[in-house]
């Protein structure tokens, strides 16, 4: 923990006339639970405070304390009470679908505090307590809390615990650390209630939402001049089987589960026909935030997320394209 930014954040905090908490698009159990955690926080020492997200939440994450308060309206940034940004778990603005919000916010004096464990991240905060080892931003959090003294309730507890659970995948893949273990017997231990988390996030599949994973699990390909298994999902197959978007999620880091391949690639149809993509590894030796940051995107060495354009067999074409024109590069360069 970088103590000196960890208390500048805090202090910003106390000092702050307004603050404006911040998650990334399409919201996951780790930036929400940062959020959620710091949110009851900003209510315990009566800190006015608002909360953006420009997507909406997932039905499997509304068990978190005050989520229900987060807005997708942008008029919100309009305050302008607010002089202090905390975004969650982005590695840079236009993850959290802010890049053309933050500039006007900064422009009226705002600061804004980073708090993020990707290694892509473009440190674009005021004040960045960015660590890339950490297996989630909300044990960045829980250790911010623990630096500055603050109790951890048990909603708070419940909240660190969920994003811990679900950037761990249940505590089964390479984010898990000896300290993000440790971190979880003590949120546990404060009144983080594991069995309520699992319940709501890992058991939330419906009968129509298996059928559509069964579908993108049919269609899956092995790229076997790159190593690269993948798969996708369309707009039509989520229509087509009744579900929401989020039905969809689980399946990247379900790939991990592949025996073959070197890593594992699937891309999902946005509505404007262009495809969101993710990437997941298990192997020590791909670094798969390589291949995103080729489309612009950018993440983990073993889970990284990106952005291409459509339709799909143009999108496949050219990823796996340009990985081979890059791969080809990276062994000139070792050859040298």
């Amino acid at each position: 923990m970088p103590k000196r930014v960890a208390t500048h954040i805090f202090k910003a905090i106390h000092a702050a006339r307004k603050i404006l908490l911040v998650s990334h698009k399409n919201p996951d159990g780790d930036t929400l639970g940062s959020l959620a955690a710091m949110m009851q926080y900003l209510r315990h020492i009566e800190k006015p405070h608002v909360a953006f997200c420009t997507t909406s939440i997932s039905p499997s994450l509304m068990f978190l304390p005050h989520v229900d308060y987060v807005t997708s309206q942008p008029t919100v940034w309009d305050d302008a009470d607010i002089d202090l940004v905390i975004i969650f778990d982005s590695s840079s603005p236009d993850y959290a679908g802010v890049e053309q919000l933050l500039p006007v916010m900064q422009e009226r004096g705002a600061k804004i505090a980073n708090i993020d464990h990707h290694n892509t991240n473009l440190q674009y905060g005021d004040f960045n307590l960015v660590l890339p080892k950490a297996s989630s931003t909300t044990e960045i959090v829980h250790d911010f809390f623990i630096h500055n003294t603050v109790n951890i309730t048990p909603g708070m507890a419940t909240c660190l615990l969920t994003g811990i659970i679900t950037d761990t995948g249940n505590f089964t893949n390479s984010a898990t650390t000896k300290h993000s273990m440790n971190i979880a017997s003590k949120l546990i231990e404060k009144g983080g209630n594991m069995s309520m988390i699992q319940g709501w996030v890992l058991k939330d599949k419906t009968v129509n939402g298996l059928k559509l994973w069964g579908t993108v699990l049919s269609r899956m390909a092995h790229h076997e001049p790159l190593d690269i298994v993948y798969t996708y999902v369309t707009k039509e197959d989520i229509q087509k089987h009744g579900v929401t978007e989020h039905e969809v999620e689980g399946i990247a880091n379900f790939m991990n589960n592949i025996k073959d391949g070197r890593a594992g690639m699937i891309l999902k149809e946005t509505h404007d026909g262009n495809f969101k993509g993710s990437f997941r590894t298990t192997h020590d030796h791909v670094d798969v935030s390589a291949f995103a940051k080729l489309f612009g995107g950018g993440g983990h060495k073993k889970a990284a997320g990106f952005s291409v354009e459509g339709p799909i067999e143009k999108a496949i074409e050219h990823i796996f394209e340009k990985i081979r024109v890059f791969e080809q590069g990276e062994l000139a360069l070792a050859e040298v």
